[in-house]
């Protein structure tokens, strides 16, 4: 027997929130027209204001050269133009991307794939509060994430890891090999700065995005890893280590740590850039991965406590396919747990501006206004703080004052609108069976229109998904 609430929750949960007439065309069970989002190549963003990270990291290495160089010519003082320069330059970046984003957020036609381009960004984390980030973040998401998240996590794995954004993000285009060619040039040079390995990258990709805590790796095995991603670096123009493209990923040999390395108990030759890509495939085909994996997704798609069944099913489909995703997220969609109400997950801010823009048909405009709800609600695009990304319970979401800033904004947005939007219309094609009686009631004995659409937007079943 169909669940009259299916389309909603494929709208809501596996979506970004219904539009006005999405739960009619739906359809009565809601997997197929999942499944349908899963064909054919991921949408990809397009805009002159959209540039390669290669491009904005070369300009920004340039500007903040240009800054060094007039703090020592100030006698090491730096002019504030020169220091603000580089944050002029970054910051339409930054706004152009996130514009991008969620002018694609509020008008797919296919919200699921969308959801899971947002959830892999965040399972790679990048964060916009070091430098340089806020005019990567956005391109890292678009070349490293979005080209495949209906391709195999191998592959996505690989771009991520590779991608200077990331490198940039974890120092690691500071690891230096202390056997390395340019280690031993600078102690016979008696060089000032002592080189050295940063474990940064290898630790964070064991621990948050293949293996998770406790999967079964040592303080040695990080070591060794970050022995491996030696070399891994960035283009320079100029500088101790210079050479490649500006601002591209560049293997540097003469930065790597020569020789084998013992990582999880399996023995790699080195074979310089080669090394590290085979403990990357490695480490993606195990079934520590596997299960971590698998525990995100359902964590994100069905309950702040994963069933354990769930997992195992899409544990199993991520460890029989190799990690072919869209397999990952069938096995997701045919996983009962994922359709059983009531609605447990509480929406992130994000979740809830976007899911509000969309049922209501809010344009997003070019400029800062759009950034506005999402800062005021504390999830400011890319800015997670950390490399673990945003959290995905909802007890990191749902306290009083939290609560209490959606309401205001929601009671700002119904006064803006007033009478432009009928709440009373709206309510079942945006949350279909699971309006409740009582926010049906509510909104339809509002004194005000725009009373009307505040009540919608702070009811319990449109924060939940």
């Amino acid at each position: 027997m169909l669940d009259p609430s299916a389309p909603a929750i494929a709208a809501n949960r596996f979506g970004l929130g219904a539009r006005p007439g999405d739960l009619a065309s739906i359809g009565a069970d809601g997997r197929d027209w999942l499944r349908a989002q899963l064909k054919g190549p991921p949408p990809q963003l397009a805009g002159a204001q959209l540039r390669p990270s290669a491009q904005i990291l070369a300009e920004g290495l340039k500007i903040r050269r240009e800054s060094a160089e007039a703090k020592r010519s100030a006698g090491g003082a730096a002019p504030s133009p020169a220091v603000e320069k580089l944050g002029q330059y970054l910051r339409p970046i930054y706004t152009g991307e996130v514009i991008a984003r969620v002018q694609e957020a509020t008008s797919t036609e296919r919200p699921f794939v969308e959801r899971l381009t947002q959830f892999w960004s965040n399972h790679f984390a990048v964060s916009i509060d070091k430098q340089f980030i806020a005019g990567l973040a956005g391109a890292f998401e678009r070349e490293a994430i979005r080209p495949h998240v209906l391709g195999r996590f191998t592959d996505m794995l690989l771009a991520a890891e590779s991608h200077p954004a990331m490198l940039f993000y974890l120092d690691n285009h500071l690891s230096v090999g202390p056997h390395s060619a340019a280690a031993v040039r600078g102690e016979r040079r008696s060089a000032p700065r002592r080189l050295g390995i940063n474990e940064n990258l290898a630790r964070e990709i064991m621990e948050l995005h293949t293996l998770g805590v406790g999967g079964g790796y040592t303080q040695a095995d990080v070591t060794s890893f970050a022995e491996v991603l030696t070399g891994w670096s960035i283009g320079l123009d100029r500088g101790r280590f210079a050479g490649g493209a500006t601002g591209e990923f560049v293997f540097r040999d003469e930065l790597h740590e020569p020789g084998s390395k013992l990582v999880l108990n399996t023995r790699y030759a080195d074979t310089g850039l080669g090394q590290g890509e085979a403990v990357l495939r490695d480490l993606a085909r195990q079934q520590a991965t596997a299960h971590f994996i698998a525990t995100k997704l359902v964590r994100h798609f069905v309950a702040d406590e994963p069933p354990g069944g769930a997992v195992a099913r899409v544990a199993g489909a991520f460890t029989a396919s190799e990690g072919d995703l869209p397999t990952v997220y069938r096995a997701l969609i045919e996983a009962q747990d994922a359709w059983v109400r009531p609605l447990s997950k509480f929406k992130t801010p994000a979740d809830y501006i976007v899911s509000a823009y969309r049922g209501l048909s809010l344009p997003v405009e070019a400029g800062k206004g759009p950034l506005v709800p999402f800062e005021l609600l504390g999830q400011r695009t890319w800015s997670p703080g950390s490399p673990a990304g945003w959290p995905d319970r909802s007890a990191d979401w749902d306290g009083a004052s939290a609560l209490m800033q959606r309401i205001e904004w929601a009671d700002a947005v119904g006064a803006r609108l007033g009478s432009r939007r009928d709440a009373a219309q709206l309510a079942p094609q945006l949350l279909g069976a699971n309006l409740s009686e009582a926010t049906h009631s509510a909104v339809t004995r509002a004194a005000s229109a725009g009373q009307a659409l505040t009540l919608l937007l702070a009811a319990p079943e449109f924060m939940r998904r």
